[in-house]
């Protein structure tokens, strides 16, 4: 038997086997890099990776290729914020919203990286807000806040108001059909008007910029609270870095 049924309860966890066991085949001829790669940073079929430099990202996607291709996989749909990255690849190779771009003119496309908005000429994560009309009762309100993807918590703040009311519908034992007491009707409409809002947040992906490549000290600070309504945390990133004194 040379290939696997689709669809199967054991699909997943057999594809996840061949590709492992790829890297492992291959890691003496193409680099502990690209094995790590393989093994670490793909999600079902979707690999994500940063490196700190152009090089190690040309030298990552190749070595990756070949390995993946010994153990008959193709790697292919890549993409970069580094134009100069993406010119590495060749076209067939590309993601398809970037084959026929020209690189000199054209500004690369948003992405999508497991479903959140990457805006990849400004290397930023965005928001996409399509809102779709729901009944006002506790069963709409429901949906529109759980159409909300944020698997990172991008916008926590934003979307706990949300959360609130439907804490609240709850409180005061309002059926999924119910109409909604006029109070919290004008809460929602409120949240809800806001909401296409979040499309002008922008969260840096990476937060080392250029001048802070000698860096000599990073710290995380982490505070968390709660309340009735709600709990949260915040984290703090401290960088100390240093630079040449001149005379």
């Amino acid at each position: 038997m040379t290939v696997h049924l689709f669809g199967a309860t054991s699909s997943p966890g057999c594809a996840n086997l061949a590709l492992r066991t790829a890297a492992d085949d291959g890691i003496n001829e193409f680099g502990v890099e690209a094995a790590s790669f393989i093994k670490e940073n793909f999600y079902v079929d979707d690999g994500l990776k940063s490196v700190p430099t152009v090089p190690e990202a040309i030298k990552l996607i190749k070595n990756s290729t070949k390995m993946c291709m010994k153990g008959g996989f193709r790697l292919h749909k890549f993409t970069s914020n580094s134009k100069e990255v993406v010119e590495s690849i060749s076209v067939e190779s590309r993601a398809k919203e970037i084959k026929e771009l020209d690189l000199n003119r054209d500004l690369l496309p948003p992405e999508r990286v497991l479903g959140v908005e990457w805006n990849i000429e400004n290397n930023v994560f965005k928001f996409r807000i399509t809102l779709k009309d729901k009944p006002l009762t506790r069963h709409g309100i429901l949906s529109t806040v759980s159409s909300m993807y944020d698997p990172l918590g991008f916008a926590a703040p934003f979307l706990l108001r949300g959360k609130r009311i439907l804490q609240l519908l709850c409180k005061e034992n309002i059926g999924w059909d119910d109409t909604i007491p006029e109070e919290l009707r004008m809460q929602w409409e409120m949240w809800r008007n806001e909401l296409p809002l979040l499309e002008v947040m922008e969260v840096p992906r990476c937060f080392k910029s250029k001048e802070m490549e000698n860096l000599k000290k990073i710290e995380l600070h982490h505070f968390s609270d709660a309340s009735t309504e709600g709990y949260a945390s915040a984290s703090a990133l401290i960088s100390v870095w240093w630079t040449a004194e001149t005379e």
